[in-house]
């Protein structure tokens, strides 16, 4: 081979879309919380699945690791490259609409599709892509996939497992892998998607995929409560679920904690009720049925909830846009506390009904922790509460103490959870953040089961190295 491989993939992929300059490759080379920071030889963007098959053949010739990466919106850096001698192949370019079939409730997008233009286009087509999160305007479906992404509508619609009908992948020799069917059945062997839905690009590059679209709601309805404690959480939640059925579109609680680093750091924002309560709870019901009235539906489960003092206060939007002024409060958060201080974030889930005991657990024992606010948000329905310690970085002011902190704060909220026969991780992924405690807290015949797979598949070991796994 003549050449180096920066100057063989530019040849594949344009020269411009190589990127070695630290002014051009700084953004794709630290997560979006400045907490990680690698390293590599450069930035590959290619344009299609064949460019991206022909760069990681050239990458498994030379020997070269590869980073595949999105909108590299993670909050555990599984698209931070560690490596210097490793390429991050970014997806971005990789952003078109194949197809909406919507007599089939589907649509085939490309990886580096936002996820915000995703649901616009199943609008246009008057269906919902119902993956909603935070970064929905930066995020992309080829990360989504990658960590299988959980997000606000799980409790209706399934983690990104659920959403995915089929997928286009690079495997690690460069061949292109065409599983992009749009069917709901197919027992023909081994449903082989679901081995690269949140493997962190460690089995290959994800580059297409087959989504699931649903009706689109016609009408809807939001709330914000506020509760004394998680046990009425979880009884509002039954009680919803028992009066309303399946149209919940979303149920998520925040603590007073949260709510206040949100209204502190977005003065434009503010709560439609006085923060006085301990816990809130922002509902959404929806449905595409006509002849229904979502308002009057939440209304009297509310009604009963006030009556058995469930909650003590209630603030129904009166129309969509102070309903989205509801949600902005949630989908703000993870910026908000990155103005506050070093967020040290965690994703664990335990069954719903242990919720309280976790959270009453995790708090005594994190309550040691100097100057930390300890704040709590998440999905009540999936078991998903995420318990967030934001540093003071007057007091956390460099990379040592903070990492020293983050390891604290890790180590209590996994031990619990572990406890609790949770998992170390709901939606985010382990990235570079768990490898250490994954394998410390997994079992080895799961270890052993996983590590198989990623031999068969990637027996050079060249895909995301040092994710998931030490190696």
């Amino acid at each position: 081979m003549s050449g180096s491989i920066l100057e063989q993939a530019a040849a594949i992929v344009g020269a411009k879309y190589v990127q070695t300059n630290k002014e051009d490759t700084d953004q794709y080379l630290r997560d979006w919380r400045g907490r990680y920071e690698g390293r590599a030889l450069g930035v590959i963007l290619p344009g299609n699945t064949e460019e991206v098959s022909r760069v990681v053949q050239l990458c498994s010739e030379f020997g070269v690791c590869i980073v595949p990466q999105g909108g590299n919106t993670g909050l555990t850096g599984g698209a931070v490259p560690q490596d210097a001698a490793a390429v991050v192949l970014n997806v971005s370019r990789l952003n078109r609409v194949h197809e909406v079939d919507a007599a089939n409730n589907s649509m085939v997008v490309e990886a580096g599709c936002i996820l915000a233009n995703v649901r616009d286009e199943a609008e246009k087509h008057d269906r919902q892509f119902p993956m909603l999160l935070g970064s929905v305007g930066s995020c992309e479906i080829g990360g989504l996939i990658s960590t299988n992404a959980g997000g606000t509508g799980v409790l209706r619609y399934g983690n990104m497992r659920e959403l995915v009908l089929g997928i286009e992948a690079v495997l690690p020799d460069g061949r292109i892998w065409n599983g992009l069917k749009s069917l709901r059945k197919d027992n023909s062997g081994y449903d082989l998607k679901q081995l690269f839905i949140g493997a962190e690009g460690t089995l290959g590059i994800v580059t297409a995929a087959s989504l699931k679209l649903y009706q689109r709601p016609v009408q809807s309805a939001t709330a914000m409560v506020a509760t004394a404690d998680l046990d009425q959480v979880i009884k509002l939640l039954h009680l919803a679920q028992k009066s309303i059925g399946n149209r919940i579109e979303a149920f998520e609680v925040m603590s007073m904690s949260q709510l206040k680093v949100v209204l502190k750091h977005r003065s434009d924002f503010s709560s439609p009720m006085p923060v006085e309560a301990p816990w809130y709870v922002l509902i959404e019901i929806a449905d595409s049925a006509e002849g229904w009235g979502p308002s009057e539906s939440l209304e009297a489960v509310l009604a009963v909830a006030l009556e058995q003092e469930i909650i003590s206060d209630a603030a129904i939007a009166t129309d969509l846009a102070k309903a989205a002024k509801i949600w902005e409060l949630r989908h703000n958060i993870s910026e908000a506390n990155k103005h506050e201080g070093f967020t040290v974030s965690n994703d664990t889930s335990v069954p719903i009904s242990a919720i309280p005991e976790f959270i009453a657990r995790v708090d005594k024992r994190l309550a040691t922790l100097k100057s930390a606010t300890i704040c709590h948000v998440g999905h009540v329905g999936d078991g998903n509460i995420h318990v967030i310690a934001v540093l003071p970085r007057d007091i956390y002011n460099s990379p040592d103490v903070c990492e020293e902190g983050a390891a604290t704060v890790n180590a209590i909220i996994h031990e619990e959870t572990v406890a609790l026969n949770g998992s170390i991780s709901a939606e985010h992924g382990i990235g570079i953040m768990h490898v250490s405690r994954l394998e410390h807290f997994k079992p080895s015949i799961d270890l052993d089961m996983m590590r198989a797979v990623k031999a068969a598949f990637d027996p050079k070991g060249l895909m995301n190295p040092g994710k998931i796994f030490n190696v």
